[in-house]
């Protein structure tokens, strides 16, 4: 999975699913973080307009250019309609947060051969690097 997690940190276009206005949610922190590190980061959620002041898309299908990777922070029954989507829209690389995932949510991405991360926080991997 590390060789996953390097990739997917290369790649600069990203949707963070159940991105919030909340400050103390990941959904959030997330957000923020990636933006703090250079990418371009779509927040989606249908609840907000925007997200820290960029517009919202309410799904995966409704951004105008699909990213290179998507972080998933929504519960794992929400999270297999992102994996539907993310297969469906061509997009390689889907990241899974701590608590968004369960055993079927894995088997149906892997199962659609996307490249997948999970049991690893992207707030982690991205203070590793610095």
């Amino acid at each position: 999975m590390h060789q996953i997690i390097e990739e997917m940190l290369d790649k600069k276009t990203w949707a963070v699913v159940g991105a919030t206005q909340n400050p103390s949610k990941y959904g959030n922190k997330i957000f923020k973080r990636l933006q703090r590190h250079g990418y371009e980061v779509t927040p989606i959620n249908p609840v907000y307009d925007d997200v820290e002041g960029v517009a919202t898309a309410a799904s995966l299908e409704d951004m105008e250019t699909p990213p290179e990777c998507v972080n998933v922070v929504v519960s794992p029954e929400r999270a297999k309609v992102v994996v539907e989507q993310t297969a469906a829209l061509g997009i390689e690389y889907i990241w899974f947060q701590p608590g968004s995932i369960d055993d079927e949510v894995i088997e149906l991405a892997e199962g659609k051969g996307l490249k997948v991360v999970y049991h690893n926080c992207v707030l982690v991997e991205l203070g590793r690097k610095g």
